[in-house]
């Protein structure tokens, strides 16, 4: 097993900073509150501005804590945070680094989920760029105003089509855009003064928000077709005209235009889904995993994937490449080696002739078919469920990102462990009341034989030998943060199917499992921003590999250059100077 190596010594950086006063103690980049030392309360005005107590960043941090913990509800505890990241960033990013599981799912899902649908009613400021379809005409003007002289590495936009499970949320998808920067920044390292968060306000066709009478959004039914296209390729290529070398981060969008706008646009910029790539990603480095567990390849499974809107085919994409990439196999091959079902059951040829498979599916690759089936019992409606697939393909690995809370049943487990030793099921699914199956369930109805991931958070499964088997979360942050932060880096023109691919074996080759079976498939979320550190380490090195990073580095100081261009949450030295930084 791979051992971390990022170097834990951080020095104290040197700013010359031209605001004082309350100037300085009103931005967030700057502001210190009590941590202003003697000799910069001086300098910069502020010995009457700030109580006598020169304190700490531990002792702000337990002071945060405990204000915090005065807030009684998530959702309350999330509208703190947000103010505490308006007032002071390294305070903010140090207290959730200090307090990754319990924070991360205030911030974001599934706490984020409930603060973007009340966004209107819950608006104090800005929290990025809001680009609205009505003022297309004027779209650079506004761009510029807020990029301008600014040196940006990381763009995350959203037109909030497809929210955290919740739908359509207009405008509020600026929330989830400044959630998923804060999360590049406490996992990779990203320099939140570099990020810029973007809603692409298209309109909604959220029936509540337009009837809303508070609502911020422009009210007005969503925008498709040619005039969304050229609202989307106007901001693009803003981008790469005035930023071209900035990761662009597409966020929640529908699942029809999620696929279509990173085929079109990811061979002429820096583009990731992590919709699409970045729960292909994890699920692939899982796979990986649990192939070291039981000593086979990846070319040698069988997928069933239950589900197959953006994150299943998303999954599908990455399994597929991993086996062309890993085991030298042909694209043709690598394709038979999986079965999607949606809400009608088996997608194959037959469906499609029944006009059963949706609008603007993008994997018809994976499509069936039909002669394949013949004699297989059907539903009345001709549709082919999951327990009949399972019984005539005998998967090793079943992955469930549907929603249908429960559909993996004692009857579908049983059914897959006949055939296989150590049967693979993911229930990937969130929040958690939506998993496909509890793993205890998995567990017993396979006689502990199964290597379990799941969507969220579950505790240890207790095993009739007593002991314990750890199921690992299957989390995109474990994952794609490096990714986007490795791309960033390596200034590559694009985030590559093989840089993607080179993360998720760094992330697998640290897995606790190859070590001892009874432990996690992917490492525990708390050494996240550890592990997107050996991720980013790994995306550089293949970008210098394959020649598509645009970047004199040398591999062999790939990770020290790595640790050192990461931002870390502590204060500064601050030196006055009329002409530095504002």
């Amino acid at each position: 097993m791979a051992t971390f190596q990022a170097p834990d010594d951080i020095d104290q950086p040197v700013f010359k900073v031209k605001l004082r006063g309350s100037a300085i103690l009103t931005h967030p980049r700057w502001n210190k509150g009590t941590a202003f030392t003697e000799r910069e309360r001086v300098e910069f005005g502020l010995v009457g501005r700030l109580p006598y107590k020169i304190n700490t960043i531990d002792e702000q941090v337990a002071r945060a804590y405990d204000q915090l913990e005065s807030h009684d509800t998530d959702i309350r505890k999330n509208t703190f945070l947000q103010s505490m990241r308006d007032q002071n960033w390294v305070l903010y990013y140090n207290l959730i680094s200090r307090n990754l599981r319990e924070l991360i799912p205030i911030i974001y899902t599934p706490t984020e989920a409930d603060a973007i649908s009340n966004y209107s009613h819950l608006f104090r400021r800005s929290e990025g760029l809001y680009l609205t379809f009505e003022h297309m005409d004027r779209m650079e003007e506004d761009f510029i105003e807020q990029t301008e002289g600014r040196e940006i590495d990381l763009i995350v936009c959203s037109d909030a089509e497809a929210i955290l499970g919740i739908g359509d949320q207009g405008v509020g998808g600026i929330g989830i855009a400044t959630a998923k920067s804060a999360i590049y920044t406490l996992l990779a390292g990203m320099d939140p003064s570099k990020t810029l968060s973007v809603t692409l306000d298209v309109g909604t066709d959220n029936e509540e928000l337009l009837k809303d009478p508070l609502y911020v959004g422009w009210p007005h039914h969503r925008v498709r077709g040619e005039a969304y296209d050229r609202f989307i390729d106007k901001f693009v290529q803003l981008i790469r005209k005035y930023n071209p070398h900035t990761l662009l981060h597409f966020e929640d969008f529908g699942v029809t235009n999620a696929y279509r706008l990173l085929d079109l646009y990811r061979s002429q910029h820096a583009c990731f889904n992590d919709d699409v790539q970045g729960t292909g990603a994890v699920t692939l480095a899982c796979i990986m995993s649990a192939v070291g567990v039981t000593k086979t390849k990846l070319s040698d499974q069988r997928f069933v994937i239950y589900g197959a809107g953006s994150a299943g085919l998303g999954i599908a994409r990455q399994l597929r490449d991993g086996i062309i990439a890993n085991d030298n196999q042909t694209a043709s091959f690598a394709n038979k080696q999986f079965y999607l079902l949606d809400k009608h059951g088996l997608i194959h040829e037959s469906l499609v002739s029944q006009g059963k498979v949706r609008e603007g599916f993008k994997g018809e690759e994976f499509i069936r078919p039909a002669e394949e089936w013949e004699g297989v019992p059907t539903n009345q409606d001709g549709e082919i469920g999951l327990l009949e697939v399972i019984k005539k393909v005998k998967p090793t690995v079943l992955i469930g990102c549907s929603t249908h809370a429960g559909a993996f049943t004692e009857e579908i487990v049983k059914e897959m462990g006949k055939w296989c030793k150590r049967p693979t099921i993911l229930p990937l699914s969130n929040p958690s009341r939506l998993h496909e199956v509890r793993p205890q369930d998995a567990n017993d109805w396979t006689d502990g034989r199964a290597l379990i991931a799941t969507g969220s958070p579950f505790p240890a499964i207790k095993q009739p030998n007593g002991k314990e088997y750890i199921v690992a979360e299957c989390n995109n942050a474990l994952i794609y943060p490096g990714l986007g932060f490795g791309a960033m880096l390596s200034k590559s023109r694009a985030l590559t199917d093989t840089m993607i691919i080179a993360g998720a074996r760094r992330l697998a080759s640290l897995s606790p499992a190859l070590s001892d079976p009874d432990q996690a498939l992917l490492p525990d979320f708390e050494d996240a921003p550890r592990v997107n550190y050996e991720v980013a380490v790994a995306v550089v090195e293949q970008a210098l590999d394959e020649g598509s990073a645009d970047i004199d580095w040398k591999k062999e100081d790939v990770r020290e250059k790595v640790a050192k261009a990461q931002w870390k949450a502590v204060y500064g030295k601050y030196i006055y100077e009329p002409e530095g930084e504002e």
